[in-house]
């Protein structure tokens, strides 16, 4: 589909363009996310967001497959390839400080585009990961039909955030100086920047997005977003071994499960647990059953774990823990 997609559009003077989203990185070593594109001959890229954003329009994309890319980091160049998808997903030596700092892709045929990453310092304890639907946005997914609804068709403006989660975050942010923010969905690459502008908008503080490629893969029809999120929290503790994380997410999927299983294993890379609990009709959308309310913290984890309906019972949960 790809091919045939990418084939009529060149025909119709379609050109390359070049769409970045934030990476991440230790001084030493940056991982770059970007992807390259097809544009529509008037120069908007076919997922352009209108004044009015339906969510079907950010999925209207024709990737370009195997193509060249030069990858600009502290002046030095590097050349890669796109994956099958249109994607750049690399790591590659730097020397950066840290903070945010930012890296220039260059194609063929397209113009230059500057990705900004976000440099986690050998000096930094604690960093925050946290789930987007239901835990920072109120989305009533995985049931089909109300998550193509959400996805598909709902105005981005009509999405509604979680109370309380962006004070709690920025509460944490301030707690602990540099604290890094990475956003783990399971959510794909085709509405990073929907989710990018609904995080600025409600105050989130910014992070780099770690996301899904929509659509089959080689082997399966639909990629395991379960396996996306445990490989996402292996990979940072071992490039991170000095940053203990807090891990927030909701009841209405598999969090739960995937960060108790990342804290028996990697026990060293965890400081605290938070789970929003959902509302009774959130939960019976979500998963079609209630979820128990005020659950108690897990006995069986040796660190601390809360659960509460918002941010503000997680901030209260949370002092006295050493995030808060």
């Amino acid at each position: 589909m790809h091919r045939r997609a990418s084939r009529r559009a060149l025909e119709q003077g379609w050109r390359p363009s070049i769409s970045v989203y934030a990476g991440y990185g230790s001084p030493r070593r940056v991982r770059v996310l970007g992807r390259l594109l097809l544009t529509a001959p008037d120069g908007r890229s076919p997922s352009e967001r209108p004044e009015v954003v339906r969510g079907w329009r950010s999925f209207l994309t024709v990737p370009v497959r195997d193509a060249p890319v030069v990858v600009e980091v502290a002046g030095q160049r590097h050349d890669v390839l796109t994956d099958r998808g249109g994607f750049v997903d690399v790591s590659l030596p730097a020397d950066l400080e840290a903070g945010w700092q930012e890296v220039v892709l260059h194609a063929d045929g397209a113009e230059p585009a500057v990705a900004p990453v976000r440099i986690i310092g050998d000096d930094v304890e604690i960093g925050l990961v946290s789930d987007i639907d239901d835990t920072v946005m109120v989305t009533a997914l995985p049931r089909p039909f109300l998550a193509a609804w959400n996805t598909f068709v709902l105005d981005e403006h009509a999405r509604n955030p979680v109370p309380g989660m962006a004070v709690l975050y920025e509460r944490i942010t301030r707690a602990h100086a540099d604290v890094p923010v990475v956003y783990l969905s399971t959510g794909a690459w085709n509405v990073a920047q929907t989710l990018t502008r609904f995080l600025h908008r409600h105050l989130y503080p910014r992070g780099p997005l770690l996301l899904t490629d929509w659509g089959p893969t080689p082997d399966r029809w639909f990629r395991s977003g379960r396996l996306h999120k445990e490989r996402s929290l292996r990979r940072l503790a071992d490039e991170f071994p000095h940053v203990r994380w807090l891990l927030v997410g909701d009841d209405g999927q598999h969090d739960e499960a995937i960060y108790a299983d990342f804290a028996r294993e990697r026990p060293a890379s965890v400081a605290a647990v938070a789970i929003r609990h959902l509302s009774p009709t959130e939960s019976v959308l979500a998963q079609g059953l209630p979820a128990p309310q005020g659950a108690p913290a897990r006995e069986d984890s040796d660190h601390a774990w809360v659960s509460a309906p918002d941010g503000a019972g997680l901030a209260r949960l949370l002092r006295g823990t050493g995030v808060l």
